[in-house]
């Protein structure tokens, strides 16, 4: 049963077109989108989140949008002055189906234990980038979005993260 339809999307900045007519449907499961810089990606991503308005056509996830479907750019600057474990409570309140025991199984194997008391401006761009996907991983949302997760990650934490998308 599919969790998401694009139904003949389009959108673009100014002259400058990215999809026209782009009709898909997203099954449970791992979906991989794939293209150089500047294809996309990242506004399509911002598109199914509700970011960002398409032109033309729709997109259909179905319920409540918001517990449905997990999405932070990870270059996002919001939660910076926030303490991990805040950031972990505002997200718990948003998505039912939050996690606690899946959080901290992430919390471990993303090595953030020695990291929990920080604030988040405090963590380099690989440990602030961990802590939300285990944020994200944990929320519990059918459809969870996430842009290049695995840039500034180390070695040990990516091995632990194809675990569990189970690539």
């Amino acid at each position: 049963m599919p969790i998401a339809h694009i139904q003949a999307l389009g959108f673009g900045y100014g002259d400058h077109r990215l999809f026209d007519n782009l009709t898909a449907t997203i099954h449970p499961g791992v979906t991989f989108i794939q293209g150089g810089d500047g294809r996309g990606k990242t506004t399509l991503m911002r598109l199914l989140a509700g970011e960002l308005k398409p032109d033309s056509g729709q997109i259909d996830i179905g319920g409540d949008a918001r517990s449905q479907l997990f999405w932070l750019d990870p270059r996002t600057e919001m939660f910076d002055q926030m303490g991990i474990n805040d950031f972990f409570s505002q997200q718990r309140a948003l998505y039912p189906l939050y996690d606690d025991a899946v959080l901290a199984r992430l919390v471990t194997g993303l090595d953030l234990d020695s990291h929990i008391h920080k604030k988040l401006f405090m963590l380099s761009t690989g440990s602030k980038r961990k802590v939300l996907m285990a944020a994200a991983l944990a929320s519990g949302a059918p459809v969870t979005l996430l842009d290049m997760p695995f840039a500034a990650i180390d070695k040990p934490s990516k091995d632990f993260l194809h675990g569990q998308f189970r690539l």
